[in-house]
């Protein structure tokens, strides 16, 4: 069926708005790499070196259990997602802030701007995600019929990131002392979340409260996929999608309803 005259205004303006969250993080990812010697290379350097510094301080020294694989690769198959998550959670907070001249000028959907800010970040992730590979090959890993679960698991940890970026972005606006607490909490979510350690090294008396950590589903979901070729722990993903589809929900409901006002305050 043929668009209509007043189908062409909602058409026009949802491929501007793509447009511009194309530009915004085209912008992005500009700013984060120009006149950069290495330039992507960098994002393959933060969980690279964490990676290093978490094999000699955890498995080396601390002894610390992987499950039987290899602690290099079990360590940096956690790492990916969780500095996709945090980077994303850490520049989206201050977003709105950053980009107040068009917030305030123009009209658009506000949330482009935290999405752009994630969006941009997809091309860390990819490239952090190619040395994945490498390292797989390296240790002679292969993936089985259960990798078929990746972008599922990837969705949630987008979906999850998304939410908390839209929801801290929001709230900065009218208080900035959030994104100090936001930066503060995000080093110590780092060490609640099994990254350096399985679930299975947790006693069992706190085992529910690291299951109240979103994360936790997608991390330890992610591993058993890729790297044990086995399926995941059903119950500790239940948990965690609906913990990410309830916040993401809220997230998009409370930055609707509040971003009417940001102009006025921010």
């Amino acid at each position: 069926m043929p668009p209509t005259l007043t189908d062409r205004p909602a058409r026009l303006s949802r491929t501007a708005y793509v447009e511009l969250l194309m530009n915004l993080m085209r912008r992005e990812i500009k700013g984060r790499y120009s006149q950069s010697f290495f330039g992507a290379g960098w994002a393959i350097a933060q969980p690279l070196a964490t990676m290093a510094v978490f094999t000699l301080v955890f498995a080396r020294l601390g002894q610390m259990p992987s499950d039987g694989a290899p602690y290099p690769l079990f360590a940096y198959a956690a790492l990916v997602p969780w500095f996709f998550f945090s980077n994303s959670v850490n520049t989206g907070t201050m977003s709105l802030v950053t980009y107040r001249n068009i917030v305030t000028k123009t009209y658009f959907p506000r949330e482009i701007v935290p999405l752009a800010q994630v969006g941009s970040r997809l091309v860390d992730f990819g490239a952090a995600a190619g040395l994945y590979v490498l390292l797989m090959i390296y240790y002679g890993v292969g993936v089985g019929p259960w990798g078929a679960l990746v972008p599922v698991f990837l969705l949630l940890l987008l979906l999850f990131t998304l939410g908390v970026t839209l929801l801290t972005s929001a709230v900065n606006v009218f208080y900035r002392d959030v994104n100090p607490v936001v930066q503060i909490g995000l080093q110590l979510w780092l060490y609640l979340t099994p990254v350096a350690y399985p679930l299975s090294a947790v006693p069992a008396e706190y085992r529910w409260f690291f299951l109240l950590n979103p994360l936790t589903g997608v991390i330890e979901g992610l591993r058993a996929v890729l790297l044990f070729g086995r399926a995941p722990e059903w119950p500790v993903v239940a948990i965690s999608a609906s913990s990410i589809i309830t916040l993401f929900v809220a997230a998009a409901v409370f930055f609707k309803k509040t971003d009417k006002y940001f102009a006025d305050v921010i």
